[in-house]
């Protein structure tokens, strides 16, 4: 991974993933099928990734000098389902143009 985004993207769609599994699996499998283990398997997962997602935004951050508002629209991103899905299109592209900036 050459670039500090691609960790964070991978990340991301790790816990996007894991995010829609919970709420549109575990969760209704819990409350409508009265199966709580699926939430008890699934949420740390996601917990757990949720915290490595943002110290990879916060590592972004600090390493590339991102603008607040950027990061701060990934992490609201993070919070959504869905929208991660999205946001990783943009910062393909934000890489993109990051590298086209630097000189060779």
């Amino acid at each position: 991974m050459k670039h500090p985004v691609s960790f964070l993207r991978i990340v991301g769609l790790f816990e996007a993933i894991s995010y829609l599994i919970l709420l549109f699996v575990a969760v209704p499998l819990k409350y409508f099928g009265g199966q709580p283990l699926a939430v008890k398997i699934v949420g740390p997962i996601h917990g757990g990734l949720f915290v490595v997602f943002c110290f990879a935004l916060w590592r972004v951050l600090m390493s590339t000098g991102w603008p607040l508002s950027r990061a701060a629209l990934v992490f609201i991103a993070s919070l959504l389902p869905f929208v991660p899905f999205f946001i990783d299109r943009r910062m393909r592209a934000w890489v993109a143009a990051d590298s086209n900036q630097t000189p060779a």
